[in-house]
């Protein structure tokens, strides 16, 4: 009898796929507190490695991220750690005995240092305002960082008279080269409070702004190999559309003159300059303005006299990433599909090689002065983000770091590439996420997630996350599919053009059809299949709510309801006007179109819309036009707000609540189920 009852609780069991896991179900709080790494930076003899690990503060509600080092190959030991904020963007000094980075220890954001032979960091800056980038000098004795200009004075007078008001594009201070002298006599030892007040003493160590005379604002800058010179990207003011007008100068320290290297009438980046410090390389949209957000961008080289200007990788349909131009020649990173690879440039052919096959994605990295080290961080389907490092050409080896030991016991995600073919015959890729009990005999429910962008990807991974309890859902007993759909990054220039005009349309054929592939493959329950998506894809989750009865729950997060909406509210105009070829004024046919709200009247599908108060990105309009629409057609929707916060959600607190408005609303229209989201 007992036997029996075992084996009917068996049966039971399997067939509803409530049986045990192989391993252990985590908790929303323990997604998001993975801890993560990042950043990783090699030094220049090649011995130590430097690199970032997050970490969540529960009690500040803050991702707190610090210097980590590993000496020799040891095990890495945490080298920073600041209470009040995060320590980040490190840098070796040329002779590897020093560490900058950046951190907020008092009032604003300041360059510290420490010896890599250990002690405590010292502040090497003392500014009024908050730094954002610094680069080494190349003989170690300066520091030049970037530092918007103090408007404050001039805000508090006119407050003061006349209250508080902006002028829409106005309102802004130039980013300035601010120059540092680097003396580690004065770090070894510690100004005493009278020195610390004393006028003169101040004086010696303030910094020095570099060019008070400059009418335009520096986006990014690097010193030429021997130290005389700055090449610089710079742009008439620091907003954002102001970039198409971004150019290229050459600094000399001595002489304090410049001289433009490059101007074309659209986009010119700064990159890097070649290691003998003749040539600088750099990217261009080359004078097309109305096709940049989604076209693979060009690279070239010229010499630092104006000549011998010629085009790198131009037969490479991809675009690049992390661009270096080190003693091995140029190297780049990017995607290759759903990998993400190290390429290397010939700097005289402009020929582009893949040189890296494992990891599967690589992140970033860095070489040692003689290019015979690599430090990078990689990860793999089944594991987190590690450090690792190598010799060049990289032969495979062990990574530093044990971060993916955090989910040792964890039941992850069995994650695989699928394809399909779309409405219109376009091949589709997209992630298949699968419990690690997965039943090939079952029919499973299905919860659709979209990526943003829409130059985004989804790429095969063990714990994926952010507002979406992909884990919990697969180990509750569901599929995840996540569709890599036209205009994806990875896949060519061509792909990623496959939506211009046609936004929300083919990215909705690419989606549903990856629903029915699966349906007709028998793996799913047609009856039970949700979508998500945040950004874009939050807007196309809102044009698939207002456009298909195929849902039965979908959540819109940070989502464009409405292209005339987003156009008139949003912080970059000209994504909208490239991608559909328009303005609301001279084409509101292709406005109609791909807009969500155009078919409300037809919306059936229950949606939960989220949306960051102050999003500047997707505005929030967007959401009250949504909401108020489904509202007035009788659909079931819910907004919820998170106060305080742009177009992310980028505090642990209201990930977690995020997390569980999602895990509460699609529990209650694809399971069935009455959630009550706990306080305690």
């Amino acid at each position: 009898m007992n036997r029996t009852k075992f084996l009917l609780i068996f049966i039971f069991l399997v067939i509803t796929g409530v049986w045990a896991q192989t391993g252990k179900n985590p908790s929303f709080e323990e997604v998001i507190s993975l801890q993560s790494v990042s950043n990783a930076k090699i030094s220049p003899d090649g011995k130590n490695v430097l690199f970032e690990r997050q970490s969540v503060d529960w009690k500040e509600n803050r991702y707190d991220g610090e210097l980590w080092i590993s000496k020799n190959g040891d095990t890495p030991i945490q080298l920073t750690n600041n209470t009040e904020g995060s320590s980040r963007n490190a840098k070796w000094s040329p002779s590897g005995e020093w560490i900058a980075f950046l951190s907020k220890r008092g009032e604003n954001t300041q360059i510290h240092a420490i010896r890599l032979a250990g002690g405590e960091a010292f502040q090497v800056t003392h500014t009024d305002g908050n730094i954002s980038s610094f680069e080494w000098s190349p003989d170690g004795k300066k520091i030049a960082f970037l530092q918007s200009e103090d408007k404050s004075k001039e805000e508090e007078k006119r407050s003061e008279k006349y209250g508080g008001f902006a002028v829409e594009d106005q309102e802004f201070g130039l980013d300035q080269i601010w120059l540092a002298d680097f003396d580690p006599s004065r770090f070894d030892r510690v100004p005493l409070p009278e020195q610390m007040n004393d006028s003169l003493f101040k004086e010696e160590r303030k910094a020095k702004i570099l060019i008070d005379s400059a009418t335009f604002s520096v986006n990014r800058f690097k010193w030429s190999p021997d130290g005389t010179k700055l090449a610089i990207e710079h742009q008439p003011d620091p907003l954002i559309n102001t970039f198409f007008k971004a150019d290229i100068s050459i600094y000399d320290i001595q002489s304090k003159t410049s001289r433009v290297l490059v101007n074309n009438s659209s986009y010119d980046g700064l990159v890097d300059w070649s290691p003998d410090g003749k040539s600088i390389l750099y990217g261009t949209s080359l004078n097309d303005d109305v096709s940049n957000y989604y076209k693979n961008g060009k690279f070239f080289r010229i010499d630092t006299d104006g000549s011998n200007n010629r085009q790198l990788a131009k037969d490479f349909d991809e675009d690049l990433f992390a661009i270096q131009w080190t003693t091995n020649g140029i190297f780049a990173l990017s995607w290759q599909k759903t990998v993400r690879r190290l390429i290397n440039i010939d700097p005289e052919n402009g020929s582009a090689t893949i040189v890296s096959s494992a990891p599967e994605r690589i992140w970033n990295y860095t070489f040692s002065a003689d290019g015979v080290k690599i430090a990078f961080t990689a990860s793999n389907d089944r594991d987190l983000t590690e450090v690792y490092v190598d010799n060049f050409p990289m032969a495979g080896t062990k990574p530093l770091t044990r971060s993916s030991k955090q989910i040792e016991g964890w039941a992850i995600s069995n994650s695989e590439v699928i394809s399909w073919k779309s409405k219109d015959g376009q091949t589709i890729e997209g992630i298949l996420h699968k419990p690690e009990n997965y039943d090939p005999k079952r029919k499973y429910p299905l919860l659709v997630i979209i990526h943003g962008g829409p130059t985004g990807i989804s790429t095969p991974s063990a714990a994926p996350s952010y507002v979406y309890p992909i884990l919990q859902w697969l180990n509750k007993g569901a599929l995840i599919l996540q569709p890599n759909y036209r205009g994806s990054a990875g896949y060519g220039e061509k792909f990623r053009s496959l939506n211009v005009k046609n936004l929300g349309v083919g990215d909705a054929w690419d989606v549903l059809s990856g629903v029915d592939y699966l349906e007709k493959k028998g793996m799913i329950d047609g009856n039970k299949v949700g979508s998500m998506g945040w950004s874009q894809g939050g807007y196309i989750s809102a044009f698939l709510t207002t456009n298909s009865d195929k849902f039965k729950a979908i959540s819109v997060g940070a989502g464009i309801s409405n292209w005339m909406t987003y156009y008139v509210n949003t912080d970059i105009h000209p994504f909208t006007r490239q991608y559909l070829k328009a303005t609301p004024w001279s084409d509101k046919k292709i406005y109609e179109k791909t807009s969500p709200m155009t078919h409300i009247n037809k919306a059936v599908t229950p949606t939960l819309i989220q949306h960051g108060e102050f999003d500047r990105r997707v505005p929030i309009a967007n959401a009250y036009e949504l909401f108020q629409g489904l509202q007035d057609v009788g659909v079931e929707t819910k907004l919820v707000v998170y106060k305080g916060f742009g177009h992310g959600i980028n505090k642990p607190k209201e990930r977690l609540a995020a997390t569980w408005h999602n895990w509460q609303w699609f529990g209650k229209y694809i399971w069935g189920e009455d959630i009550e989201i706990p306080v305690e």
